[in-house]
């Protein structure tokens, strides 16, 4: 489910922002994006996440702003010497093609952001308080993700339980045109057993279980009876506590099943027919945009 949430804490050496942002995503897929000296809080970071989601592409996002001026944010500077021959590389290339007779100012250089690097010098005790400091960051933008989530699922679960009500409303429909096509139906079963009469005589056992055969094939009773039920069972998950989304994943699996299954018995049967085949794809149609949303679901 989609969501964004940051959060700022101010420390003794400067200002710590964490942002959470998540995304659709079938499973939980987790991104850190944080200064090399907050890699050893990465695995509770994991923990903490894993623990209040469940699913979605989630990216974190640490910055610190140091405040050089406190006495203790002793810190040592390097040049970042990739992005400086980089830098050299193109003002070579630049001078050489153009012909400007120029030579580099290191200066101009040094003053370009990511030029200097300036890693934080900690004692083992400010390691464990910075960490100590994005763990309580990161409980407070979960808890506002969380709330995010809550109002955007919201929206979501209003959304489906209007899609399967409509889906009921069809099959509602499609029953009613069925209760009425029984006779067409029954005409379409009388021709295919003309047909295998006509093609070889059979006795009257082979003859019953061929009737029912081709009487399960044209009815469409059961795959209606099983889309109401299954959109029932849908509007049953959203009310339900804990994790939904996989579920909710094989239940509209099954219900596209029976549409398909419709569909495919539709056909041969003259304007009812092609009545029920556009309720069906109605149908499918309805359970696709379920299925869209689902993706935001947990």
């Amino acid at each position: 489910m989609t969501g964004f949430a940051r959060v700022s804490r101010s420390l003794p050496s400067g200002e710590l922002t964490l942002s959470i942002k998540t995304v659709n995503h079938r499973g939980l897929d987790l991104h850190f994006h944080m200064p090399p000296d907050f890699d050893i809080v990465e695995p509770a970071l994991r923990n903490a996440i894993r623990g209040r989601v469940a699913r979605g592409h989630v990216q974190v996002q640490l910055s610190v702003r140091r405040d050089t001026s406190t006495p203790t944010a002793a810190s040592s500077a390097t040049i970042n010497e990739t992005l400086l021959r980089s830098w050299l590389e193109a003002f070579h290339d630049a001078a050489a093609r153009f012909h400007i007779d120029a030579k580099p100012d290191l200066n101009q250089a040094l003053r370009m952001p990511g030029m200097i690097e300036t890693t934080m010098v900690n004692t083992q005790s400010e390691t464990e308080s910075l960490a100590s400091e994005v763990l309580a960051a990161a409980s407070a933008a979960i808890d506002e993700l969380d709330a995010f989530r809550v109002r955007e699922g919201e929206a979501i679960g209003k959304e489906i339980h209007m899609r399967a009500a409509s889906l009921r409303e069809l099959v509602c429909r499609m029953e009613d045109i069925r209760s009425r096509a029984v006779p067409a139906f029954h005409q379409r079963l009388r021709d295919k057993l003309s047909e295998i009469l006509a093609a070889a005589p059979l006795d009257p056992a082979r003859l019953a279980q061929e009737a029912a055969i081709l009487a399960e094939r044209s009815d469409i009773a059961e795959e209606l009876v099983r889309l109401r039920t299954h959109a029932d069972q849908t509007d049953a998950l959203l009310n339900a506590a804990g994790e939904t989304g996989k579920k909710l994943d094989f239940l509209l699996q099954e219900m596209n099943r029976e549409a398909n299954t419709i569909l495919s018995k539709t056909g041969g049967l003259g304007e009812t027919g092609l009545t029920l085949t556009d309720l069906g794809l109605a149908a499918k149609a309805e359970i696709e945009r379920i299925r869209e949303q689902s993706l935001n679901i947990e």
